[in-house]
């Protein structure tokens, strides 16, 4: 994403996550309960360790600052963050409390069971106070602070808000994946990252629509006094409120587990906003960082060789950008126009270009061969549909291609319901189908000269003076 290395310093609540992989076969003579054959077994980094690793797989210089146990699964937490090239020296180890551990038995790649072993109360102040003090040393030589909140009693209200001011002094960006339905801890931070689940324990807000989104975010935003306020809507994408809310689609292709997904767009959205990207670059990034991950089992980590790969998978495949009216992207800011776009030329594109700066997402409507039979003639289109459509979806500034059947887009309209309803400027003093769907309406100019008939009969012409 940029030449810089950016440097993330991560707090927060450390766990090894510990698997056991086996099979099933049978039932236990002794209980009802399923009897696991062991296969295999791992230890991963989990919790706040998991978002380091996911910034050190994205290649970012990380250091780890949090509570182990003075025991033999600290030393392995301390030992597998090393070898994943986290730094741990800010890392504290206490003889209060175990190194929490997150035992996870899979069988056929699905969790039957999992074993918790934690201590959940707050640290004391004496610890909390190392803590702050090793973190006010060095804040200054960090891009960004993740507060990576699991409730284990690191990330008290005070700890929190001492380091979010602290953060927002050195001009870093501090970012808090939050826990509990309290986050006024987590006031003046640049953003959140709760799931809607988490958004509505907070706000008491149920999201079920773009409505009832926006209020969440912007009762998130205004409360926390946020920069940006964020709310991930799993299979839906994330929900973003800068200047207005939009939707930022999701990128995931298959869903095997979701554990660690929350770490993953966290360290993803860090990451970008310290290479310097803006927050709609940012979220774009995450979707693709965590539909990498959640196609593997357990906590997992997406490197920049599986992003890259997973973006000319994307970019290659134009038929996806072809949609069908359920599978409609969740936005704010649609531009709609729609037309024949029979034999595409330079003024159909530049149309289009224009449309597409009105907003964030540009969907056209495209009328069917049979659509287009009843307007302009049995000899009409010379392009078929297919071809029609995947050559639109072909250009970078469309984002998708609806194809429809009626003479006009009028039902198609009324369920896109977009912000933009762009047409020609021949329409000026026209009715304009679909317009009381739309919060605004904009004529746009053609270019001179330009146009599918023109083009056809020039053909015809050259015909002509061919069999003369």
């Amino acid at each position: 994403m940029s030449l810089k290395t950016p440097k993330i310093l991560v707090v927060g609540d450390l766990m090894l996550d510990h698997y056991v992989i086996g099979s099933c076969s049978r039932i236990s003579p002794e209980a009802p309960v399923q009897v696991i054959e062991a296969q295999s077994e791992e230890n991963r980094l989990g919790g706040a360790c998991n978002v380091a690793h996911n910034l050190a797989s994205l290649g970012a210089h990380v250091e780890l600052c949090g509570v182990i146990g003075e025991d033999h699964n600290g030393q392995k937490l301390l030992s597998l963050s090393q070898t994943k090239k986290i730094g741990t020296d800010l890392v504290i180890a206490s003889s209060s409390r175990p190194t929490t551990q997150k035992s996870r038995i899979l069988v056929s790649n699905q969790q039957i069971l999992r074993i918790d072993y934690e201590e959940k109360k707050e640290l004391d102040e004496e610890i909390l106070e190392r803590i702050f003090s090793c973190i006010a040393n060095k804040i200054e030589t960090f891009d960004a602070l993740i507060l990576s909140d699991y409730g284990k009693g690191v990330l008290t209200h005070a700890m929190t808000q001492k380091l979010i001011e602290l953060a927002c002094k050195n001009k870093i960006w501090v970012l808090c994946d939050p826990k509990g339905s309290d986050y006024s801890k987590y006031k003046g931070a640049t953003l959140l990252t709760p799931n809607k689940k988490e958004a509505f324990e907070a706000t008491g807000i149920e999201i079920r629509d773009h409505v009832t989104l926006s209020k969440a975010l912007t009762k998130l935003k205004e409360e926390c006094d946020l920069t940006y306020s964020i709310i991930t809507l799993s299979e839906d994408g994330i929900g973003l409120l800068d200047q207005h809310m939009e939707v930022i689609p999701t990128q995931a292709q298959e869903v095997y587990d979701v554990t660690g997904a929350g770490d993953t767009v966290i360290a993803s959205l860090a990451y970008a906003l310290s290479c310097g990207k803006s927050i709609q670059d940012a979220c774009a990034f995450a979707n693709i960082v965590a539909a990498i991950v959640v196609a593997k089992v357990g906590s997992a980590v997406a490197t920049q060789e599986e992003i890259k790969s997973f973006q000319k998978r994307q970019t290659s495949s134009v038929s996806s950008k072809i949609i069908t009216l359920d599978q409609l992207p969740n936005s704010d800011n649609i531009v709609f126009t729609n037309g024949c776009f029979d034999i595409l030329h330079k003024g159909h594109v530049q149309y289009l270009q224009e449309a597409k700066t009105l907003g964030d997402l540009l969907i056209v409507g495209l009328n069917s061969d049979s659509s287009v039979r009843s307007i302009k003639g049995e000899d009409r289109p010379i392009n078929s549909q297919d071809d029609r459509a995947y050559l639109l979806a072909s250009l970078e500034c469309v984002d998708y291609v609806i194809l429809f059947d009626e003479p006009t887009p009028y039902h198609l309209i009324q369920a896109i319901s977009p912000k933009v309803l762009v047409k020609g400027a021949d329409y000026q003093g026209k009715e304009i189908v679909g317009s009381e769907f739309a919060e605004e309406v904009r004529l746009l100019d053609f270019v001179e000269g330009k146009s599918t008939t023109k083009i056809i009969q020039k053909i015809k012409g050259d015909q002509n003076e061919t069999k003369n």
